[in-house]
């Protein structure tokens, strides 16, 4: 037998033997398959090969990043726009945002004006990204999350 190659099926007691004349192993492919599918390799280097092409699949895995801006309720002008600033580098280096009014004590009577601070913050950033839903509160906190838009050139 030289190097070619055998598809088909074959005994079991057969397909050890010529990988014990050939030095190699007899690996299990597929043990859910009819028949099962098996392949004569070195099993330290289909080991290798296989956590290699997993290390590939990984790295090319896009990671969310999720960066979270925090509010409170009477924010100026000044503290609005440079959050926003950041917001604008964040969503341009593709992380989702969690932008949030956090209330404290009595200030959680100012609702609809967290609300219109959310609003307005989704507005301004409307051409670098997209809010998932309309602001909700969670406990003492008023949500909004923020996915960056594709730009494909």
């Amino acid at each position: 037998m030289g190097n070619e190659i055998l598809a088909g099926v074959y005994p079991t007691k057969a397909a050890r033997q010529w990988a014990e004349e050939l030095g190699l192993d007899l690996v299990l492919i597929s043990a859910k398959a009819d028949p099962p599918v098996c392949k004569i390799t070195d099993y330290n280097k289909f080991l290798y090969l296989k956590k290699k092409k997993q290390k590939e699949i990984k790295a090319k895995s896009a990671k969310t990043v999720i960066k979270e801006i925090r509010f409170g309720p009477n924010t100026d002008d000044h503290d609005f726009n440079f959050k926003l600033n950041h917001a604008k580098g964040f969503l341009e280096d593709g992380a989702k945002l969690k932008v949030f009014v956090h209330f404290k004590g009595r200030t959680i009577v100012f609702k609809e004006r967290g609300e219109l601070l959310l609003l307005r913050f989704i507005k301004e950033l409307e051409e670098y990204g997209t809010a998932e839903s309309l602001p909700k509160m969670e406990g003492k906190r008023m949500i909004v999350m923020i996915a960056p838009k594709n730009k494909k050139k």
